[in-house]
Protein backbone atom coordinates (compact mmCIF):
# COMPACT_ATOMS: atom_id res chain seq x y z
CA UNK A 1 0.00 0.00 0.00
CA UNK A 2 1.45 3.39 -0.96
CA UNK A 3 2.28 6.31 1.29
CA UNK A 4 -0.47 8.87 1.92
CA UNK A 5 0.74 12.49 2.02
CA UNK A 6 -1.17 15.58 3.07
CA UNK A 7 1.38 18.29 2.38
CA UNK A 8 4.75 18.95 0.78
CA UNK A 9 6.04 19.52 4.31
CA UNK A 10 5.47 16.28 6.19
CA UNK A 11 6.63 14.23 9.12
CA UNK A 12 6.50 10.48 8.48
CA UNK A 13 5.43 8.29 11.39
CA UNK A 14 7.49 5.32 10.31
CA UNK A 15 6.86 3.21 13.38
CA UNK A 16 3.27 4.25 14.15
CA UNK A 17 0.92 1.42 15.18
CA UNK A 18 -2.38 0.42 13.62
CA UNK A 19 -5.37 2.19 15.16
CA UNK A 20 -9.06 1.27 15.22
CA UNK A 21 -11.05 4.20 13.85
CA UNK A 22 -14.67 3.55 14.76
CA UNK A 23 -14.52 -0.09 13.68
CA UNK A 24 -12.15 0.57 10.76
CA UNK A 25 -8.60 -0.74 11.10
CA UNK A 26 -6.16 1.88 9.87
CA UNK A 27 -2.51 0.99 9.42
CA UNK A 28 -0.71 4.25 10.08
CA UNK A 29 2.73 2.90 9.26
CA UNK A 30 2.80 4.76 5.94
CA UNK A 31 0.84 7.87 6.87
CA UNK A 32 2.49 11.29 6.71
CA UNK A 33 1.09 14.15 8.79
CA UNK A 34 0.59 17.74 7.68
CA UNK A 35 3.05 20.07 9.39
CA UNK A 36 3.00 22.96 6.95
CA UNK A 37 4.44 26.10 8.42
CA UNK A 38 6.39 24.27 11.12
CA UNK A 39 10.18 24.10 10.97
CA UNK A 40 11.15 20.52 11.65
CA UNK A 41 14.74 21.47 12.42
CA UNK A 42 13.80 23.47 15.54
CA UNK A 43 12.87 22.08 18.97
CA UNK A 44 9.73 24.24 18.92
CA UNK A 45 8.65 22.71 15.62
CA UNK A 46 9.19 19.20 16.93
CA UNK A 47 7.28 20.05 20.11
CA UNK A 48 4.31 21.37 18.11
CA UNK A 49 4.15 18.19 16.06
CA UNK A 50 4.46 16.03 19.18
CA UNK A 51 1.53 17.88 20.74
CA UNK A 52 -0.59 17.55 17.59
CA UNK A 53 0.17 13.83 17.43
CA UNK A 54 -0.80 13.50 21.11
CA UNK A 55 -4.18 15.12 20.41
CA UNK A 56 -4.77 13.11 17.26
CA UNK A 57 -3.90 9.85 19.00
CA UNK A 58 -6.38 10.61 21.77
CA UNK A 59 -9.15 11.26 19.21
CA UNK A 60 -8.36 8.19 17.09
CA UNK A 61 -8.09 5.79 20.03
CA UNK A 62 -11.23 7.02 21.81
CA UNK A 63 -14.28 4.73 21.39
CA UNK A 64 -16.55 7.81 21.14
CA UNK A 65 -16.05 11.45 20.06
CA UNK A 66 -14.33 13.64 22.67
CA UNK A 67 -15.25 17.17 23.70
CA UNK A 68 -12.76 20.01 24.03
CA UNK A 69 -12.32 19.75 27.81
CA UNK A 70 -11.65 16.01 27.57
CA UNK A 71 -8.94 16.64 24.99
CA UNK A 72 -7.34 19.38 27.10
CA UNK A 73 -7.18 16.99 30.05
CA UNK A 74 -6.05 14.02 27.96
CA UNK A 75 -3.24 15.85 26.18
CA UNK A 76 -2.21 17.91 29.19
CA UNK A 77 -2.10 21.11 27.13
CA UNK A 78 -3.37 24.62 27.80
CA UNK A 79 -6.67 25.55 26.16
CA UNK A 80 -5.18 28.03 23.67
CA UNK A 81 -2.65 25.50 22.37
CA UNK A 82 -5.26 22.76 22.17
CA UNK A 83 -7.63 25.03 20.26
CA UNK A 84 -4.93 26.10 17.79
CA UNK A 85 -3.80 22.53 17.11
CA UNK A 86 -7.36 21.26 16.70
CA UNK A 87 -8.05 23.98 14.14
CA UNK A 88 -5.00 22.87 12.15
CA UNK A 89 -6.08 19.21 12.31
CA UNK A 90 -9.57 20.21 11.16
CA UNK A 91 -8.18 22.14 8.20
CA UNK A 92 -6.28 19.03 7.17
CA UNK A 93 -9.45 16.87 7.46
CA UNK A 94 -7.68 14.75 10.07
CA UNK A 95 -10.39 15.49 12.64
CA UNK A 96 -13.97 16.68 12.32
CA UNK A 97 -16.51 18.02 14.78
CA UNK A 98 -19.87 16.37 15.34
CA UNK A 99 -23.11 18.37 15.50
CA UNK A 100 -22.60 18.46 19.26
CA UNK A 101 -19.13 20.00 18.89
CA UNK A 102 -17.16 16.89 19.85
CA UNK A 103 -14.11 15.70 17.92
CA UNK A 104 -13.75 12.46 15.99
CA UNK A 105 -11.43 11.15 13.21
CA UNK A 106 -11.87 13.06 9.96
CA UNK A 107 -12.42 12.12 6.34
CA UNK A 108 -8.74 11.33 5.75
CA UNK A 109 -8.93 8.41 8.19
CA UNK A 110 -12.26 7.20 6.80
CA UNK A 111 -10.88 7.33 3.25
CA UNK A 112 -7.78 5.41 4.30
CA UNK A 113 -9.79 2.83 6.25
CA UNK A 114 -12.08 2.23 3.26
CA UNK A 115 -9.13 1.71 0.91
CA UNK A 116 -7.41 -0.59 3.41
CA UNK A 117 -10.41 -2.82 4.07
CA UNK A 118 -12.47 -2.64 0.90
CA UNK A 119 -15.47 -3.88 2.87
CA UNK A 120 -15.77 -0.97 5.28
CA UNK A 121 -19.05 -0.15 6.93
CA UNK A 122 -20.69 1.75 4.08
CA UNK A 123 -23.78 2.59 6.11
CA UNK A 124 -21.75 4.24 8.87
CA UNK A 125 -19.63 6.20 6.42
CA UNK A 126 -22.60 7.26 4.28
CA UNK A 127 -24.90 8.32 7.13
CA UNK A 128 -23.85 12.01 7.27
CA UNK A 129 -24.43 12.33 3.52
CA UNK A 130 -27.88 10.76 3.79
CA UNK A 131 -28.71 13.10 6.65
CA UNK A 132 -27.60 16.15 4.69
CA UNK A 133 -29.60 15.15 1.62
CA UNK A 134 -32.63 14.58 3.84
CA UNK A 135 -32.28 18.07 5.32
CA UNK A 136 -32.09 19.56 1.82
CA UNK A 137 -35.08 17.72 0.33
CA UNK A 138 -37.27 16.54 3.26
CA UNK A 139 -37.92 13.40 1.20
CA UNK A 140 -37.05 9.73 1.79
CA UNK A 141 -33.33 9.05 1.30
CA UNK A 142 -31.90 5.59 0.60
CA UNK A 143 -28.60 3.99 -0.26
CA UNK A 144 -28.68 0.67 -2.09
CA UNK A 145 -26.37 -2.03 -3.41
CA UNK A 146 -26.76 -4.87 -5.91
CA UNK A 147 -27.47 -8.24 -4.27
CA UNK A 148 -28.61 -11.38 -6.12
CA UNK A 149 -30.27 -9.83 -9.18
CA UNK A 150 -31.93 -7.01 -7.22
CA UNK A 151 -31.27 -3.80 -5.31
CA UNK A 152 -31.12 -4.10 -1.56
CA UNK A 153 -31.58 -0.87 0.35
CA UNK A 154 -29.22 -0.87 3.30
CA UNK A 155 -29.97 2.49 4.96
CA UNK A 156 -32.72 5.08 4.97
CA UNK A 157 -33.56 8.51 6.35
CA UNK A 158 -37.33 8.93 6.52
CA UNK A 159 -39.24 11.73 4.86
CA UNK A 160 -40.47 14.51 7.13
CA UNK A 161 -43.89 14.08 5.49
CA UNK A 162 -46.44 11.39 6.35
CA UNK A 163 -47.36 10.79 2.70
CA UNK A 164 -44.86 8.45 1.10
CA UNK A 165 -43.15 7.43 4.35
CA UNK A 166 -42.30 3.81 3.53
CA UNK A 167 -39.49 1.87 5.16
CA UNK A 168 -37.47 0.33 2.32
CA UNK A 169 -34.54 -0.99 4.37
CA UNK A 170 -34.02 -4.70 3.82
CA UNK A 171 -36.45 -4.75 0.90
CA UNK A 172 -35.21 -5.88 -2.48
CA UNK A 173 -36.53 -4.11 -5.58
CA UNK A 174 -35.97 -4.92 -9.27
CA UNK A 175 -33.07 -3.18 -10.99
CA UNK A 176 -34.89 -2.39 -14.24
CA UNK A 177 -37.64 -0.21 -12.76
CA UNK A 178 -36.00 1.46 -9.76
CA UNK A 179 -33.82 4.57 -9.88
CA UNK A 180 -31.21 2.85 -7.69
CA UNK A 181 -31.19 -0.18 -9.96
CA UNK A 182 -30.85 1.84 -13.15
CA UNK A 183 -27.82 3.62 -11.71
CA UNK A 184 -26.20 0.34 -10.70
CA UNK A 185 -26.91 -1.08 -14.17
CA UNK A 186 -25.60 2.02 -15.94
CA UNK A 187 -22.37 2.09 -13.95
CA UNK A 188 -21.42 -1.57 -14.17
CA UNK A 189 -22.20 -2.96 -10.74
CA UNK A 190 -25.47 -4.73 -11.62
CA UNK A 191 -26.57 -7.02 -14.42
CA UNK A 192 -29.98 -7.93 -15.72
CA UNK A 193 -31.19 -11.46 -15.11
CA UNK A 194 -31.65 -13.49 -18.33
CA UNK A 195 -35.39 -13.70 -17.62
CA UNK A 196 -38.04 -11.34 -18.99
CA UNK A 197 -38.50 -7.99 -17.23
CA UNK A 198 -41.49 -7.90 -14.91
CA UNK A 199 -44.10 -5.22 -15.52
CA UNK A 200 -45.06 -3.70 -12.16
CA UNK A 201 -47.00 -0.66 -13.40
CA UNK A 202 -48.26 0.71 -16.69
CA UNK A 203 -45.01 2.73 -16.99
CA UNK A 204 -42.52 -0.09 -16.30
CA UNK A 205 -40.05 -0.59 -19.17
CA UNK A 206 -39.96 -4.28 -20.10
CA UNK A 207 -38.11 -4.01 -23.41
CA UNK A 208 -34.38 -4.52 -22.80
CA UNK A 209 -33.35 -2.49 -25.83
CA UNK A 210 -35.41 0.49 -24.65
CA UNK A 211 -33.96 0.10 -21.18
CA UNK A 212 -30.43 0.23 -22.58
CA UNK A 213 -31.28 3.52 -24.31
CA UNK A 214 -32.41 4.87 -20.96
CA UNK A 215 -29.20 3.63 -19.28
CA UNK A 216 -27.16 5.54 -21.85
CA UNK A 217 -29.09 8.65 -20.84
CA UNK A 218 -28.32 7.90 -17.19
CA UNK A 219 -24.60 7.85 -17.97
CA UNK A 220 -24.96 11.10 -19.90
CA UNK A 221 -26.82 12.94 -17.13
CA UNK A 222 -25.17 11.31 -14.12
CA UNK A 223 -28.46 10.32 -12.50
CA UNK A 224 -31.47 8.05 -13.05
CA UNK A 225 -35.20 8.63 -12.69
CA UNK A 226 -37.96 6.15 -11.96
CA UNK A 227 -41.30 7.82 -12.61
CA UNK A 228 -44.08 5.52 -11.39
CA UNK A 229 -42.22 2.53 -12.88
CA UNK A 230 -41.76 0.68 -9.57
CA UNK A 231 -44.97 1.78 -7.89
CA UNK A 232 -47.83 4.02 -8.97
CA UNK A 233 -47.55 7.50 -7.50
CA UNK A 234 -43.85 7.03 -6.56
CA UNK A 235 -41.01 9.02 -8.15
CA UNK A 236 -37.31 8.58 -7.38
CA UNK A 237 -33.97 9.92 -8.55
CA UNK A 238 -30.63 8.25 -7.87
CA UNK A 239 -26.92 8.92 -8.43
CA UNK A 240 -23.87 6.63 -8.38
CA UNK A 241 -21.44 6.24 -5.50
CA UNK A 242 -17.89 5.21 -6.40
CA UNK A 243 -14.87 4.00 -4.44
CA UNK A 244 -11.93 2.77 -6.52
CA UNK A 245 -12.53 2.30 -10.23
CA UNK A 246 -15.34 3.27 -12.58
CA UNK A 247 -17.97 0.80 -11.37
CA UNK A 248 -20.39 2.17 -8.79
CA UNK A 249 -20.25 0.49 -5.38
CA UNK A 250 -23.69 1.81 -4.41
CA UNK A 251 -26.37 4.30 -5.39
CA UNK A 252 -27.94 7.14 -3.43
CA UNK A 253 -31.59 8.02 -3.97
CA UNK A 254 -34.33 10.51 -3.14
CA UNK A 255 -37.94 9.33 -3.44
CA UNK A 256 -41.37 10.76 -2.85
CA UNK A 257 -44.88 10.98 -4.25
CA UNK A 258 -45.59 12.52 -7.65
CA UNK A 259 -47.41 15.39 -5.94
CA UNK A 260 -44.11 16.61 -4.44
CA UNK A 261 -41.42 15.29 -6.79
CA UNK A 262 -42.99 16.85 -9.86
CA UNK A 263 -41.25 17.83 -13.09
CA UNK A 264 -40.42 21.34 -11.90
CA UNK A 265 -38.61 20.05 -8.80
CA UNK A 266 -37.07 16.85 -10.13
CA UNK A 267 -33.89 18.32 -11.65
CA UNK A 268 -33.14 20.37 -8.52
CA UNK A 269 -33.47 17.25 -6.34
CA UNK A 270 -31.36 15.23 -8.78
CA UNK A 271 -28.56 17.83 -8.62
CA UNK A 272 -28.59 17.70 -4.81
CA UNK A 273 -28.48 13.89 -4.91
CA UNK A 274 -25.54 13.93 -7.34
CA UNK A 275 -23.63 16.41 -5.17
CA UNK A 276 -23.93 14.26 -2.04
CA UNK A 277 -23.11 11.08 -3.99
CA UNK A 278 -19.97 12.74 -5.36
CA UNK A 279 -18.94 13.93 -1.88
CA UNK A 280 -19.43 10.44 -0.47
CA UNK A 281 -17.44 8.99 -3.38
CA UNK A 282 -14.48 11.22 -2.54
CA UNK A 283 -14.51 10.01 1.06
CA UNK A 284 -14.48 6.42 -0.24
CA UNK A 285 -11.35 7.18 -2.27
CA UNK A 286 -12.82 7.87 -5.70
CA UNK A 287 -10.82 10.05 -8.06
CA UNK A 288 -13.24 9.82 -10.99
CA UNK A 289 -14.65 13.31 -10.35
CA UNK A 290 -18.05 14.41 -11.61
CA UNK A 291 -20.22 12.08 -13.67
CA UNK A 292 -22.60 13.02 -16.44
CA UNK A 293 -22.98 16.29 -18.26
CA UNK A 294 -24.23 18.15 -15.22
Amino acid sequence: MGSMSFSSNTLSLLDAPAYAVYNHIVDCSSVSWNTKGVSMSSPAGTQAVDRAVRLLTAIVEAPVPLDFSELVASAGLVKSTTSRLLQALERGALVVRTDGGKYKPGEVFIRYAWRSRGDGDLVEIAQPFLDRLSALTSETINIGIFVRDAVEQIAQVDSTYLLGATNWVGRSVPVHCSALGKVLLAYGSAVLAPTRLEKLTAKTITNKALLEVQLSKVRELGYAVSNEELEEGLVAVAAPVFAVGTNAVAALSVSGPTTRLNESRLVEVAMACMKEAESLSKVLGSTTGKVGAA
